[in-house]
């Protein structure tokens, strides 16, 4: 599955050249308060539909999340890195998630893609009482005007809710202050150090990374273990199973 890009894509612009100095006390807000929003009725149907085919198809299986998977691209590519994992996409759009199933020659037995707000579905893992093995977020949109930090992921009310997902989290982006902002805030939520780094993939996994790297754009990521998981109504800590 390979979706044709253009190479005529922008490095965010923004007048913010560091970590947003609002953000530490945004986090702290937002630890301290509980995110109450109304869960869409959608969500939660797509959430229980996607929760029944992991019983089904994956039962025991540890979970991996491909959050604002686009079309799918990339969680194709995850499906098949990890043949032992059960995989789920999510995106808000029905229109990329159709395009992206057009596009794939062979779907893997162990993907499905779920079309519902991330926020949403976050909140329903967690309340579910589910945890993830590996959790990625590709190039989510960084909203690179200072005024918007509420709107990226590390300055949202769920934040919090991500980080107790747990399993190893990784993000890339094409701009460096999101992914910097994003390890302190993991580190402010968590207490696990990580860093900011270069990053050169071998093979994109999305046409996003893909778009980038044809427009020669510096590209970044972190990676760090937010540790306990939960597969398929057994707690595992520290490589072990828990009592």
């Amino acid at each position: 599955m390979s979706l044709t890009v253009f190479a005529n894509s922008r490095v965010p612009e923004s007048a913010q050249t560091g970590v947003h100095e609002q953000l530490p006390a945004l986090l702290e807000r937002h630890r301290a308060t509980l995110y109450r929003r109304p869960v869409a009725e959608y969500s939660r149907r797509a959430f229980a539909a996607s929760l029944s085919r992991v019983e089904e198809v994956g039962p025991g299986c540890p979970l991996i999340l491909d959050s604002g998977c686009g079309v799918g691209e990339s969680s194709v590519h995850l499906a098949r890195r990890f043949p032992g994992h059960y995989v789920i996409g999510v995106d808000q759009s029905a229109v990329r998630l159709a395009r992206g199933r057009r596009s794939a020659s062979r779907w893997p037995d162990n993907l499905d893609l779920v079309r519902a707000d991330l926020v949403d579905y976050w909140r329903l893992l967690d309340t579910a009482g589910l945890r993830l093995d590996r959790h990625y977020l590709l190039y989510p949109n960084p909203w690179p005007k200072r005024a918007h930090l509420v709107r990226r992921w590390h300055g949202h009310p769920v934040f919090p809710t991500l980080v107790a997902l747990g399993g190893v989290l990784e993000c890339r982006s094409n701009w460096a202050v999101y992914v910097a902002e994003l390890c302190l805030a993991v580190c402010s939520i968590s207490g696990r150090e990580c860093r900011c780094e270069d990053y050169v993939p071998l093979e994109p996994m999305s046409p996003f990374e893909r778009k980038y790297l044809a427009s020669g754009h510096p590209l970044f990521r972190m990676v760090v273990d937010l540790g306990s998981r939960r597969f398929a109504g057994r707690a595992v800590v520290a490589g072990r199973e828990a009592s």
